[in-house]
């Protein structure tokens, strides 16, 4: 499952480009600090570790991962917001499943 991401300035306007082969970023971070901070290696792993094992709760995985829940609960949500991660809530219990989108990313820099 592999992402293009792309950093985009919030100063600078993008420009548009005129090549239409190039790979286009689907996944969007104002800057270098926040693509460094969510994509990190421990993110990484992790979204590897969902792939892999498919956990049915959070709770599941923050025992896999050995990430505490609350922690793990809000990098999940900072993945969510950037459409890396999917969380499935159960309409009938509290469970919340998490499910990897990307696990291979892609960085295109203008």
């Amino acid at each position: 499952m592999r992402t293009v991401v792309g950093i985009r300035p919030v100063k600078r306007a993008r420009q548009a480009s005129s090549n239409t082969e190039e790979p286009k970023p689907t996944v969007w971070f104002d800057s270098w600090r926040q693509l460094a901070s969510l994509l990190s290696d421990e993110n990484r792993a992790l979204l590897r570790l969902m792939q892999e094992r498919q956990p049915r709760t959070v709770l599941e995985l923050a025992e896999w991962s050995g990430r505490a829940a609350s922690n793990l609960s809000r990098t999940l949500r900072h993945l969510e917001r950037h459409g890396l991660v999917k969380m499935h809530r159960s309409p009938d219990t509290r469970a919340v499943r998490p499910e990897a989108l990307a696990t291979e990313f892609l960085i295109v820099l203008d």
